[in-house]
């Protein structure tokens, strides 16, 4: 209907030999002894001599992968895909895309993903959760939408609450005649009490601005005592004699009306209708002085745009003027609703980047661009009619994500600005360049960005959750932050890293312990992380020779735990190679559950079966 108004108005897979292509065996022989870098090389050569095909694409891939070396892993992962593959490759691409801050492609790859394996956990929480943030602004959630049991069957939109009545329009009225367009009763302006708890009651029709015609939405002054709103009609009180102004089909005109009692009088024509063009979804700022609204009028920009028009203190109106291409396009705004401070405008349009179909945007006219509000305001469905009560601190939105048009409410989320300082421990000397990002509670890369001048670096997040900051930098041992939780506006981490050599022992390498996903060896995010200290640390010290030693907890067979750990050894060595050190200088060794840190036997606890679970990097020379 708001179409029609807006007119008028697991387990990796391992593969241990191609079918397709003998010329392979050498680098699978290699890919399968964990030996990723040499295995990187000869896949490469397939790929200069022209004998690449989607399995050379995904091996590649996959190792790289395996490194956790996003940026290439995505370059593959791209070729592989243009050939149909497995899910688990879908998934691995996504999170390669999502390690370089490309959330809009990862989620792409996602969708493929959960697709394929639609029972899998990872997709039953992607489609719980598809953005854990913004991916278009990349900024956190800004308001929480949830259903509101005022719609129904029918088409409803455009709420708007006023004191503690909400207005809203309607196609609920199956007494009227329906509509051709959309086989729906014809639009009228709806009335109900909004109470304290959030409950919407007492739905009744505003039998004094209805016409037999579409009526919809409208505006309120703050005083109460003055209402403008759309209507399909000429209102036959005025025009009913004057067939000349009969309005075209699925066009609007802006009236207005005053309070008498319960009821609206003196519905009159604003100045600057016409019947050549539509002027409908009208918004009065709260000083009284501007009325927004949307028209297709000439001097539009799109097809329909957002305009403004100063209302006069004795009555009188202004000029229409067009808001420009700061807020309006070569396609559609409309729907526009100015907040109480009188300079933030939301507003839905068709022709700026978003999820699809309509989203809704917000602006400062008094300077600043348009932008998207981001999920969950916005989805890939049309979404529009945004209006916010700055009293309650509740909004309003309009969707057809369900399948109709309904209206939801939009609750603003808390958010907390949180400042990274980076400095050196030892002098508290500033570190600009350095890397910092930000981690959700379940480990997933938000951003990375570099300090600035002052070493800092500010990140936009939602209140009351956990985060960690994890910086590093050459030359100084990286480090990981807790973010306390706030209720905001701000919070501080003070991110002091130490010089490298505070790592190094007579006798070791000391790292924090260097997880892995459950059965799986490939090196994860935050495994690398912790691995790059290492690789500064031999940098550093071109003689060290480095044994890695990869322990597991007692749980599984001797035989299992050994060849588990002798993968993740291995392919710890082989992250450190491919980071440029000598493969003679870095080698790795499984031990299984031979050399418990907590000899604990049959009664161990989580907490110490955690413990065995560890990584040494051992001084050999």
């Amino acid at each position: 209907m708001k179409n029609l108004y807006i007119t008028l108005s697991f387990v990796a897979l391992t593969i241990t030999v191609s079918a397709q292509n003998a010329a392979t065996k050498t680098a699978d022989k290699l890919y399968n002894r964990l030996e990723y870098v040499d295995a990187a090389k000869e896949y490469l050569k397939l790929v200069e001599n022209g004998k690449a095909d989607g399995y050379v694409y995904k091996q590649l891939a996959d190792t790289y992968y395996n490194m956790f070396n996003t940026t290439e892993a995505v370059k593959w992962y791209a070729k592989a895909t243009e050939t149909p593959q497995d899910a688990e490759t879908y998934y691995r691409y996504a999170q390669m895309l999502k390690g370089n801050g490309k959330y809009e492609e990862a989620n792409k790859q996602m969708q493929k993903f959960a697709a394929a394996a639609p029972n899998d956990d990872r997709a039953k929480v992607f489609k719980a959760n598809p953005n854990y943030i913004p991916s278009l602004l990349d900024k956190a959630k800004m308001y929480n939408v949830n259903s509101l049991e005022v719609s129904g069957d029918k088409s409803d939109f455009g709420a708007v609450l006023y004191d503690n009545s909400l207005y809203f329009t309607s196609a609920r009225n199956t007494a009227r005649k329906s509509y051709g367009w959309t086989d729906e009763p014809f639009l009228d302006i709806y009335k109900a009490d909004y109470n304290a708890d959030g409950t919407i009651t007492n739905v009744i029709g505003v039998s004094t601005l209805n016409s037999k015609y579409h009526d919809g939405s409208l505006t309120m002054s703050a005083d109460g005592n003055t209402v403008y709103f759309s209507s399909e009609s000429f209102r036959e009180s005025s025009f009913e004699k004057d067939k000349a102004n009969k309005l075209k089909l699925g066009r609007n005109n802006l009236f207005k009306a005053t309070k008498n009692g319960d009821s609206w009088v003196d519905i009159t024509s604003l100045p600057f209708n016409s019947k050549e063009f539509s002027t409908s979804n009208p918004s009065l700022s709260r000083d009284g002085k501007t009325l927004y609204f949307s028209s297709d009028r000439p001097g539009s920009i799109g097809g329909i745009d957002i305009w403004k028009v100063a209302v006069n203190a004795d009555g009188t109106y202004g000029e229409p003027q067009n808001l420009g291409n700061k807020v309006n396009t070569e396609g559609n705004e409309s729907f526009p609703f100015i907040a109480d401070d009188n300079k933030t405008l939301f507003f839905a349009s068709s022709g700026r980047q978003g999820f699809g179909g309509l989203d809704v945007f917000q602006i400062d006219l008094t300077g600043g661009e348009a932008s998207n509000l981001g999920k969950p305001v916005n989805t890939e469905k049309d979404d529009f009619a945004f209006t916010f009560n700055e009293s309650k601190k509740v909004g309003f939105l309009s969707s057809n994500r369900n399948g109709n048009d309904d209206i939801f409410g939009a609750i603003p989320v808390c958010v907390v600005d949180v400042l990274t300082v980076v400095t050196d421990a030892k002098t508290g000397a500033i570190l600009s360049n350095a890397s910092v990002s930000i981690l959700d509670d379940k480990k997933n890369l938000i951003k990375t960005e570099m300090s600035n001048a002052k070493g800092e670096v500010k990140y936009r997040l939602e209140c009351d959750k956990p985060y960690v900051v994890q910086v590093s930098k050459d030359g100084y041992e990286g480090n990981t932050f807790a973010v306390a939780k706030s209720k905001g506006p701000t919070a501080r981490v003070d991110a002091a890293l130490h010089p490298i050599d505070v790592i190094v022992t007579p006798t070791e390498i000391v790292l924090k312990p260097i997880f892995f996903e459950y059965n799986k060896s490939n090196i994860t995010q935050e495994g690398a992380f912790e691995l790059d200290k290492l690789v500064q640390v031999m940098k550093n010290n071109d003689q060290l020779v480095i044994l890695a030693k990869s322990h597991t907890d007692n749980r599984g067979t001797d035989r299992y735990n050994i060849n588990l750990s002798d993968r993740r050894a291995k392919s710890t060595a082989q992250y450190i190679i491919s980071r440029g050190i000598e493969a003679g200088r870095i080698s790795g060794k499984g031990m299984g559950e031979l050399e418990p840190k907590v000899d604990c036997g049959a009664d161990c606890t989580e907490e110490q079966h955690a413990q065995n679970r560890r990584s040494e990097f051992l001084i050999v020379k």
